[in-house]
């Protein structure tokens, strides 16, 4: 197993470097790179210099389109010396591939940069916005795995019975319904829409959170995050059911099931103490992945809709704003984690059933 750990950790850096590379390339073909929209905006009278004041703290994280003033439609009755001075700044005096490279030692080193137009560093605007993320990401799995596991080997049990149809059609609804439809919907009814006003409408938190007693900012966290958990949980449950379901209808279709049962051993002792274990051993060891997942999908739409200041309305205003080393920062950090998550899931498996090795699988 050692072996087979070292290997996918190494791959991990091939990986990496390779999304890394698709994806600075893919930004050098995107017109309106930071420069033009500043350009733009100084042409318009705007006010572009709030945030950007001692810039260039992320300047080796960008990897913005073609450099030069004759470049920029935005640039036009600027003085060049102006144009070149921000260049300089955002690091865009250099050439794609030393920008890549210098992007790449500056994130092997963890240095990630300062955003163009935040005046944070991309770690500190990570840290500051991801509880709400994982908040989202935590309850919306634990809700799901809480609901479908109990439901999938219910309907395994009774397969084929009236329990079985109607909650398999209402199953199918609630996967084709799109998340963000479903926000709304829960806005509408009980955020203060055109029913009721029972849940807040925006934030994970009260303004007067900090005058609240222990118990009650627990209830007012609660009663915030309720509906965004929902909208998040809709589809995730459909999947995990219908995956409960099929893997104890495929353990109970096996020989050891009826040698158990031809034992004289109680329905409930076979389906909890023989088929439970291997049944769920694919749901359970897919739990890290499930969650990363919940994570990262969905929350862009979920928090935009709910007013959350998470990781996807981040990533989201980043994306718009052109804020290379928030965007490229974010990519490494989260693709990081997405293949580290996948070996740990290699890991939840071998540990939920050592009979399983990944090494002798591969040979």
């Amino acid at each position: 197993m050692g072996a087979y750990i070292l290997r996918r950790l190494l791959l991990i850096i091939p990986t990496l470097i390779g999304i890394m590379v698709i994806n600075f390339t893919l930004v050098q073909f995107v017109p309106g790179g930071p420069i033009e929209q500043i350009l733009a905006q100084v042409d318009g009278g705007g006010d572009v210099f709030e945030g950007i004041a001692g810039g260039g703290g992320g300047a080796e994280s960008g990897g913005g389109a073609g450099t030069g003033s004759q470049d920029y439609a935005g640039g036009r009755g600027l003085p060049p010396e102006f144009i070149a001075d921000l260049e300089r700044q955002f690091g865009f005096d250099k050439p794609p591939l030393e920008r890549f490279l210098n992007m790449m030692w500056n994130y092997m080193r963890l240095d990630f940069g300062e955003s163009y137009f935040r005046s944070k560093g991309v770690i500190e605007l990570v840290i500051e916005k991801m509880p709400v993320s994982i908040s989202l990401g935590l309850w919306s799995t634990l809700i799901a795995y809480a609901v479908s596991i109990p439901l999938g080997i219910r309907k395994a049990v009774n397969d084929g019975s009236s329990f079985d149809t109607w909650t398999s059609g209402v199953i199918i609804v609630a996967y084709a319904i799109p998340g963000f439809l479903f926000a709304i919907l829960l806005l509408v009814l009980f955020a203060g829409g055109s029913y009721w006003q029972i849940f807040p409408l925006r934030g994970l938190t009260s303004e007067n959170w900090d005058q609240l007693g222990f118990f009650a900012k627990i209830a007012d966290y609660f009663w915030h995050i309720a509906l965004p958990v929902i909208a998040s949980t809709i589809s995730a449950f459909a999947t995990l059911t219908l995956l409960t379901k099929n893997s104890f209808l495929d353990e109970i279709k096996k020989h050891y099931v009826m040698t158990a049962r031809a034992k004289g051993l109680t329905e409930s002792r076979v389906l909890y103490g023989h088929i439970f274990r291997n049944a769920m051993l694919i749901v359970i060891a897919g739990f890290p992945a499930v969650f990363i997942g919940v994570f990262f999908s969905g929350s862009l739409i979920i928090e935009t809709i709910f007013s959350l200041d998470g990781l996807g309305r981040l990533g989201f205003e980043a994306a718009v704003a052109r804020d290379y080393p928030v965007i490229f920062g974010t990519l490494f950090i989260f693709g990081l984690i997405g293949l580290v998550v996948g070996i740990l899931s290699d890991l939840m498996y071998v540990f939920v059933d050592p009979r399983i090795d990944f090494e002798r699988r591969e040979g």
